[in-house]
């Protein structure tokens, strides 16, 4: 007839009558609906019974009867790709008022699918708050995430020369490069401002930023990709996650580490160029100063 929600949850009401009026098939001839004259006519007269084999357990979803699909990937092709092609040949050979719906495992991985691009961007603005947090500027801190998408390409470049898919653990890896690959920006930029606060020009910091900090961003980014290598050649129960998170970190810090070291004093140049900040008085320092310190 209609349905009915209670204690959050939606029910169907269903019109049936006891148990003694309806055990028999001969019993359809107690039962009456109206005609469109308004004549009552009985239910034996429409309706043909028939006997039949029928399942012992009838499965429902939400209410609904349904019948489960249980299916794998074949080898060479990704789960997304699995059901991507279930959902086309459901919509084409299913017939009017049926339809599909995922459950389990497949669920969780469209759900978390479309969860990518907002965990990735609140991970970004976390940082991004947090440096501006820090360094009391909203300009040096989108400097220093200007070292995200190095990492971020090394990583999916990584992965697609493995032939490694965009997974769960990729996703991972990408939310650890957010921190990985700002750290060795941060060690320049920190660098570059001080030595401008010393009187150094704006090109001249980034220069002597880079040259200053190289030693320690190699050693600190060489030691961290040597310690993810048994993750990158992981072996035994679990290996694929391992494979997958491995070379997404792997990839993405060597491609950071090695451009970064080019490019992040580049942008310091470019982005404080176009918008110059103030330096605080207390912090600036006069070439004669930097003359005897030298």
């Amino acid at each position: 007839m209609n349905d009915f929600d209670f204690n959050n949850r939606s029910y169907r009401v269903m019109v049936q009558a006891d148990q003694q009026y309806r055990s028999q098939p001969r019993d359809l001839r107690q039962f009456y609906v109206r005609s469109d004259d308004n004549r009552m006519i009985s239910l034996d007269n429409l309706v043909t019974v028939k006997e039949g084999t029928n399942a012992s357990v009838i499965n429902h979803y939400n209410l609904f009867r349904s019948v489960e699909i249980d299916g794998s990937a074949a080898p060479g092709y990704s789960s997304g790709q699995a059901i991507q092609t279930m959902e086309d040949i459901s919509k084409e050979v299913l017939h009017q008022g049926y339809s599909f719906e995922w459950t389990g495992i497949s669920l969780e991985e469209i759900q978390s699918g479309a969860q990518t691009v907002m965990l990735f961007g609140l991970g970004l603005l976390v940082v991004y708050l947090t440096l501006s947090a820090q360094y009391e500027s909203f300009v040096l801190p989108f400097i220093i995430l200007l070292a995200v998408p190095m990492a971020v390409l090394g990583a999916l470049l990584a992965q697609s020369m493995r032939g490694l898919q965009n997974d769960v653990y990729c996703q991972i890896g990408l939310v650890m490069l957010i921190g990985l690959a700002s750290k060795n920006a941060i060690l320049i930029v920190e660098f570059a401002e001080q030595l401008q606060h010393r009187g150094l020009s704006l090109v001249d910091s980034a220069i002597e930023a880079a040259r200053l900090r190289l030693r320690p961003i190699l050693m600190t980014s060489i030691a961290f990709i040597l310690g993810v290598l048994p993750l990158v050649f992981a072996s035994g129960a679990g290996a694929a996650g391992r494979h997958s998170v491995g070379t997404t970190v792997f990839g993405g810090m060597i491609i950071s580490t090695f451009l970064n070291l080019f490019i992040i004093p580049v942008l310091y140049i470019l982005v404080r160029g176009l918008l110059p900040m103030k330096l605080k008085p207390e912090l600036v320092e006069t070439p004669e100063l930097v003359e005897k310190s030298a």
